[in-house]
Parts: C-alpha cells; structure tokens; sequence
C-alpha cells in the first residue's frame, strides 16, 4: 500500500486528476471527533500503509495542531510525519493532491515527506480580495491599507513562492509575477465577484486549464476577509513531478535513517549536520533545497 496523505479539513481534499491518485485521509479537530476515535483511524492507517503524512496550514488553530500531536505521541509512532505548511489553505490542497500522486511512484516515505516542501517551492498561490485591512501573511503597504477602505477595490495577492501584491484597476496596476513553466490553475471563489483570475490572470500566465473548487473553509481567516477568490497554479503532470523529486541528491537521516531531500528530516525533525562536520567524517553535510528550475520548465 502506498504511503497515506492525511489533511486536517474534507475541503483540502481536491478531487483526484485521474482514476489512479489515492484519497487523503482526514484528521478532524478535537470538537470533530473523540481522541480515542481519532487514535483508533490513525492506528489503521499506519497499519494499512506503513507511514502517514500529515499536511496542514500553519495557521491551523491550535488545539488541532495539539491534537495532531497528542495522537502521535500516544501511539509513540516514528512513522506519523507532521508537516505545517506556509502556503495559503487552496495551495496546502494543490500540494497534498500532488504528494497523493507520488505516493504511488517508487519513494520511500521519508523522501515523499520531504518533497512538500520542495513541492510548495512550485506552487503559485494566491487571492483577489475585497480588502487587506487585516492581511497579516503578506507585505501591506500603508497605501493599500488606505486604499483597501475606498468602496470597490479589489487587491490582487500573491502569497507563494514570493509575496507580491497590486491594486487592481490602478494606474501604478502591476502585473503578478508567474511561474516560468506550464501549469494548470485551482480557483476558488468566495464572496466576491470578478473574473479577473480567468479572464486576465490565467491567460497572462499561460496556464493549461482552470478548474473550479469550492473554497477552504480556511481561507477567511488566512486572507483576512471573505470577500476574496483563491487561486492556485501547480505542476499538474506526474512525470513531471517525479523527475523534479528524483533530481535532488538523497540524504540520510542521522537519528531515524530514513532517506531525506533537503536538511532535515520528515518524520522525527532531525536536522542533518551542517557541512563541517561532513568534512570532520560526520555525515554528509545538507542536499540543496531545490533542484536547477530548468528541470521542471516545460514549453508551454
């Protein structure tokens, strides 16, 4: 059995690219669900598939977080990896759908849970939104605070892989930054009208196709208001992604020994020695965070 992706909301779950990319399980919140039901799923996972991989949004509420803790500590399991991602909820979505496609490629679990955060390196994520008051996870100039409370304005923001905002409409209107290889598009839309990401931004980036999705129920309160559309651009094409893993040089963890991309260990956190101790016959000091980008452009 492949290794399990898990997420902490049904709405993070995406609908599969085709008939052979696994389901995501899901870890409910403490007011969702008892711990002893929640350690007796997680039980059955692990024993189904050996090792499970959690994903979910660093602004996930606390008390989940802790829940997620509490159950892997009870089971005492070093095969559970807990990973909290930065990206907004629609891009924790795009990445989990992505790791459920690799899963059945030839990975180790500790190299599949170290790709998420290569992956995310890949994922164009962002939002229109109706105001960014209280934006908080991206740059807010005290301009477009000021220009957030004019009636109308809309803001479009990209949060991942570098942060870049710009008031639609404007004079000073300055495009987002894209990604230099083919995609394909989520879009979310929540309680604002416009068509700017499929009219304007998808074809500006030259992305394969658009797909629609109910939005995170996150995604509010990571953006700051409701009135937004989410929208996220991945590399959709398994291939793809399986030549982007498999070109990164391979490490082994110090403490667990399971096989790594990057510094530091998927399942148990520990960080591989910086290089000097390579050099003093320590292991091999950290892989590169990431491959050449050419690896992963496409003529679109």
């Amino acid at each position: 059995m492949p290794t399990a992706i898990a997420v902490t909301s049904p709405d993070l779950v995406l609908p599969p690219t085709d008939h052979h990319t696994p389901a995501a399980a899901v870890l409910p919140a403490p007011a969702e669900q008892p711990l002893g039901a929640a350690l007796a799923d997680v039980r059955t996972l692990l024993d189904q598939h050996g090792h499970l991989i959690a994903l979910y949004p660093s602004s996930t509420p606390a008390g989940h977080v802790r829940r997620l803790h509490t159950v892997r500590a009870l089971l005492e399991s070093d095969r559970m990896a807990l990973l909290p991602l930065d990206l907004p909820p629609l891009g924790v979505a795009v990445l989990a759908r992505q790791l459920r496609q690799l899963s059945l490629c030839d990975f180790g679990p500790g190299v599949l849970a170290t790709a998420a955060r290569l992956l995310a390196h890949y994922v164009h994520a962002g939002a229109v939104l109706g105001s960014v008051a209280r934006l908080d996870r991206v740059p807010v100039t005290l301009k477009a605070h000021a220009k957030s409370w004019m009636p109308g304005s809309q803001f479009a923001v990209l949060a991942t892989p570098e942060p870049h905002l710009t008031r639609l409409g404007s004079p000073g209107e300055r495009p987002l930054p894209g990604p230099d290889f083919a995609t394909r598009m989520v879009v979310a839309p929540g309680r604002l009208t416009t068509d700017w990401v499929t009219g304007t931004l998808a074809p500006a980036w030259r992305v394969q196709a658009v797909d629609e999705v109910p939005p995170p129920a996150g995604s509010p309160a990571w953006w700051g208001t409701p009135r937004l559309v989410e929208f996220a651009a991945y590399l959709p094409d398994l291939p793809v992604l399986h030549q982007l893993v498999s070109s990164v040089r391979r490490e082994t963890c110090p403490w667990c020994r399971s096989e790594l991309l990057g510094d530091r260990c998927g399942f148990c956190s520990t960080p591989l020695p910086p290089p000097q101790a390579a050099a003093t016959g320590a292991p091999d000091g950290p892989a590169a965070a990431l491959p050449p980008g050419p690896a992963t452009r496409q003529a679109s």
